[in-house]
């Protein structure tokens, strides 16, 4: 099941005097944050009145908040976007959507399991399959991924031996 609202990143810290949040964004790029109008802290809606890239973060001025103090309030809070918001490229999807998905051998169609996790390491994420007693890492390449399918439901791979 998709959820509508998903989890972006996370206030880390105040920005100046005015009242700018600096938000560590979980996406491959902190300027994917910037395409956002509104973000939603707390499951309330808040907006967005300006933001920009800085470093490896981005720094967000928001509605209500005014000054250092209101947002101090908001360190170690969660961001989320509503996914409605978002016009992915073909082929593109949320790690949040590859949570549970069935992983199938696209060799012989045995299900390998469920992904439990997705590191996301500077090579390629890798993909954490749980099925029983088994757990496999699965780096997410072509040379391993066969098919993603979302709204299917399941994940083909192809292993080599050791895996």
């Amino acid at each position: 099941m998709k959820h509508r609202y998903l989890e972006a990143g996370k206030i880390v810290n105040t920005h100046g005097i005015a009242g700018e949040v600096k938000i560590l964004p979980w996406a491959d790029e902190p300027a994917f944050l910037l395409d956002f109008d509104t973000v939603y802290i707390d499951g309330q809606p808040v907006k967005v009145r300006g933001a920009r890239v800085h470093k490896n973060c981005v720094l967000v001025k928001l509605e209500g908040v005014e000054d250092v103090n209101a947002a101090m309030r908001l360190r170690d809070k969660v961001v989320c976007i509503d996914r409605e918001d978002v016009d992915l490229e073909e082929g593109a999807f949320f790690l949040a959507d590859l949570m549970g998905l069935e992983v199938r051998d696209a060799e012989n169609g045995a299900v390998l399991g469920q992904i439990h996790d997705v590191l996301t390491l500077p090579a390629s994420n890798v993909y954490v399959v749980k099925g029983g007693e088994r757990e496999h890492m699965i780096p997410a390449v072509p040379e391993f991924i066969v098919e993603t399918n979302v709204d299917g439901g399941y994940l083909l791979v192809r292993l080599i031996e050791g895996m």
